[in-house]
């Protein structure tokens, strides 16, 4: 009796860690240590920067990128921002999250921050085309291309690519 009790505990818990290991399909990528180079496996839920993730409390994001010293990085909060700033040539932010109702809803790193991030978005920030952008990323779900740049949206992965001449953006908000 007690060997089936202890059967079905096993299988019950087998079966709760096969449906978690099934739910995050995408493995964590951290901007700025990450060398990951299949654009499929990565999805904004799982981005972080300096630790600070889409959905974190805005007392963490205060802590991990204002309170916290990161080599070579200038600090400025200002209204729902906190942005990074290259501390060698503080033009305008490198990097930052924006918090909303207490939550941080929107991570943002552009071609200022490629020197700091790795893997596939170190390739995106320093591209010369949208084209060279669709090569190391994959077809865009949608977008728009103009004389003045390109809008690259991979919604489904829950980030954008905004390809300006020599500035480019990329954006993670909660995938769609």
């Amino acid at each position: 009796m007690r060997t089936k009790k202890a059967l079905r505990i096993v299988m019950w818990t087998c079966m709760n860690v096969l449906a978690a290991i099934s739910l995050v399909s995408a493995e964590p990528y951290e901007l700025s240590e990450s060398d990951v180079t299949e654009p499929k496996g990565i999805s904004s839920a799982t981005v972080s920067l300096y630790s600070v993730k889409l959905g974190d409390p805005e007392s963490k994001a205060i802590d991990a990128l204002v309170k916290k010293t990161i080599t070579g990085i200038k600090t400025e909060q200002e209204a729902a921002f906190i942005f990074l700033l290259d501390q060698r040539k503080p033009t305008g932010p490198m990097a930052g999250v924006r918090i909303q109702d207490g939550k941080v809803d929107l991570i943002f790193i552009n071609n200022r921050f490629a020197h700091k991030t790795r893997g596939i978005f170190r390739n995106v920030l320093n591209s010369e085309s949208p084209e060279e952008i669709r090569k190391v990323l994959g077809q865009e779900e949608y977008g728009d291309e103009n004389v003045m740049g390109a809008v690259l949206a991979y919604d489904k992965q829950g980030f954008q690519v905004n390809y300006l001449g020599k500035d480019i953006n990329i954006e993670f908000a909660p995938p769609r």
